[in-house]
């Protein structure tokens, strides 16, 4: 994991410093930032490989940054809050989060997570050029793209990441706690809803595809990406 930069945002100094310690120990570079603006401009000025984001920060909360980032960056982000309530997690999920640790966490389980984010982002770079094409939809794992009839569609991270495990899966139904871990990557404790709300997006931004493919509920289960015909 040597050679990664992690960009720490939290404005508790104490904190900030024993993120850093345990992190740098592990061969991580670190970069701060104390509040949310600052985080912003160095996340898109830095490209850091991994953002570690507080939720109540100055200036700008982490539910803010995390979604302003998402608008142009699909940098693997964790989640810190000194909450651990539900609101919390769907929360971030739904704004493109990847993983979520509420405080008081321990160091080493922070660095265990940070690990495990950063090895699923480099086993999806490891893919190579992979394309899924059903005529008049063509999705692009190397680029990241979605074209539907030559169009290409906006998409969040972890909308792509639904799309492209549903579509690379064609006919399998998976529930809504295999589709959590599958692509958050970690058993997730809580309301599952937001898968639901992730497929409802998909769906309609696949509107015009509708006449070759289609993601199916499976009533009492999940979903199946379909094709059509």
């Amino acid at each position: 994991m040597a050679n990664h930069t992690i960009l720490v945002v939290e404005d508790e100094e104490r904190v900030q410093q024993l993120v850093k310690l345990y992190l740098e120990k592990e061969g991580f570079t670190v970069d701060m930032a104390f509040d949310g603006k600052e985080a912003v401009k160095k996340a898109r000025s830095g490209l850091p490989d991994l953002i570690l984001l507080d939720i109540m920060l100055p200036e700008m909360d982490g539910w803010e940054v995390c979604k302003e980032l998402r608008k142009t960056m699909s940098t693997p982000i964790i989640m810190l809050t000194a909450r651990g309530d539900e609101f919390d997690r769907v929360m971030g999920l739904e704004l493109g989060a990847d993983d979520y640790i509420a405080k008081p966490f321990s160091p080493r389980e922070m660095v265990a997570r940070v690990k495990a984010v950063l090895r699923r982002t480099a086993a999806g770079a490891q893919n190579g050029s992979k394309v899924l094409d059903f005529n008049e939809l063509c999705i692009n794992y190397t680029s990241r793209t979605v074209e539907i009839k030559g169009n290409i569609i906006e998409m969040p991270p972890k909308e792509f990441e639904l799309l492209w495990f549903l579509a690379g899966h064609c006919g399998q139904v998976f529930s809504r706690e295999q589709l959590l871990h599958s692509i958050w990557g970690y058993s997730y404790v809580g309301d599952p809803r937001t898968v639901d709300t992730h497929i409802k997006r998909l769906r309609e931004k696949l509107t015009q595809a509708r006449e070759v493919c289609s993601i199916k509920t499976v009533w009492g289960y999940g979903y199946k990406f379909e094709v059509v015909g």
